[in-house]
């Protein structure tokens, strides 16, 4: 269903802009470039100016890491950002050339060119701001334009990427900067569902999500959205339409609370494998202690989560202090904490690994005391031993034996009933022409296009985890 304001302005009019943003596998071949030079057109030609966000090829990013990796095992972030950089170097003046090659007109712009400042966090920087005036200054001289996502440059003109996913960050963040109507991301899913449906065959897909719930599944291990980008896109109340390349089916709105259209309790499950327990145990007690080891990790930029420590013992006694990470993330936090442990005069790092951390998501947590009960008492019927446990507003997250990880999203699945009947939007619903839950706030934007013809692409793949 093409979105009503998919037209041509009338003179004098403000023409509506849309940012798309397209991964890996939406660009990995020419012609899927050429689908993607057909897509953008289709929205200019409806009158909307547009501009493109791509990732580099599918496989691309991962096969520069290695050539890194083969020369150091363990290469200086700065010049590796410099290395994985060149693919979307190569994806973007390539979808520009396909613009050309469809009859229209492009112009193709690098993080730096903008520029898109950021800190100097190599390989993981944060986006501090974007120039978008050339971007600007194309769009009114009647191009598309067709920007590299994932990275940028800082203060000292140092090329940065943003991190796995930062191509989605890119596009919200640009997408911000004009107050464009929408950022919509082209991948090879065709939404966001309660559970990861290679999983969870019980899965269903969302037609609309908060920022808030959104932004806990990111950050538990739903790999369709970069953390940052909705975070940026709650921030700025960017609408952010999740859709697949292959079809021209609507996907999943992310967008705020009050234009969602159910008053659910529970939106969905999110699972993330391969994490560590890490417990530092028999430290001083001191009350500065929990502070230096956060403070040490937050310099790592290491993310931990499912933090626990006993408050009230006294100075004179020794304590644990517990949490979870990403065990990928442990070589660089490791020798940092044990040298920690070692000042104190005592103690010792200990990791336990083939964790998954199983997080079930919703608004309805805050007011439901009893969900993490029934969740418990759901695994162990099912024999699934929990490990660990926290809960606050918005999720409840369990630890559990990764080996049981896909068992316990499908249990829990079922216990709470997110499955066909918890659908947010209906056939019926659809023909009633509800549309899209974004209005023409934002300077009356544009919500959308239908995107190229083709097969429909798989629930899950390369675009998850592309750049």
């Amino acid at each position: 269903m093409r979105p009503s304001s998919d037209r041509i302005p009338q003179r004098g009019e403000r023409r509506p802009l849309i940012v798309k943003k397209f991964g890996g596998t939406s660009v990995a071949s020419i012609e899927r470039m050429r689908s993607v030079a057909r897509i953008a057109l289709e929205s200019q030609q409806a009158g909307a100016d547009v501009v493109v966000v791509v990732s580099a090829m599918s496989g691309e990013t991962d096969r520069l890491l290695s050539l890194a990796h083969e020369v150091l095992p363990l290469p200086d972030g700065r010049e590796l950002d410099v290395i994985v950089s060149t693919g979307e170097q190569v994806s973007v003046a390539l979808t520009a050339l396909a613009i050309h090659a469809e009859g229209g007109q492009a112009c193709s712009f690098l993080g730096h060119q903008l520029p898109v400042l950021t800190d100097s966090a190599f390989t993981r920087a944060r986006i501090e701001g974007v120039n978008d005036g050339p971007i600007r200054r194309a769009l009114g001289r009647g191009q598309i334009a067709v920007v590299a996502g994932f990275q940028g440059v800082d203060a000292s003109r140092n090329v940065t990427t943003l991190g796995r996913g930062g191509s989605d960050t890119t596009a919200v963040a640009l997408a911000a900067a004009l107050g464009a109507g929408v950022c919509e991301i082209y991948t090879d899913v065709d939404g966001i569902y309660t559970a990861d449906p290679r999983v969870c065959p019980a899965g269903r897909k969302l037609r609309t999500i908060p920022y808030e719930e959104m932004l806990e599944l990111a950050s538990l291990g739903a790999k369709v959205l970069q953390v940052r980008s909705v975070e940026i896109a709650m921030k700025y109340q960017v609408p952010v339409h999740l859709r697949s390349s292959f079809t021209d089916e609507e996907g999943t709105w992310v967008v705020d609370r009050e234009r969602t259209l159910e008053g659910k309790v529970l939106t969905g499950l999110a699972c993330s494998r391969d994490q560590v327990r890490v417990e530092l145990a028999g430290v001083a007690c001191r009350p500065e202690l929990i502070a230096e080891v956060t403070g040490i990790l937050a310099e790592l930029n290491v993310c931990v989560d499912m933090l626990c420590h006993p408050g009230g013992a006294p100075e004179s006694a020794r304590l644990d202090i517990a949490f979870t990470l990403p065990a990928g993330e442990l070589r660089r936090a490791r020798q940092r904490l044990e040298q920690l442990v070692t000042s104190e005069g005592g103690g010792e790092v200990r990791v336990s690994g083939g964790l998954a951390k199983v997080s079930l998501v919703g608004i309805g947590i805050r007011s439901h005391p009893g969900i993490a009960a029934r969740l418990c008492r759901s695994l162990t019927q099912h024999g699934i031993a929990v490990s660990g446990l926290i809960v606050n507003e918005l999720r409840i997250s369990c630890l559990v034996d990764e080996r049981a990880a896909d068992h316990a999203v499908n249990v829990l699945h079922e216990e709470f009933k997110l499955g066909p009947a918890r659908e947010w939007a209906s056939a019926a619903e659809g023909e009633a022409g509800h549309g899209s839950p974004v209005s023409t706030a934002r300077g009356g934007a544009a919500r959308g296009s239908n995107g190229a013809n083709g097969a429909n692409g798989a629930h899950a793949g390369a675009d998850t985890t592309e750049p």
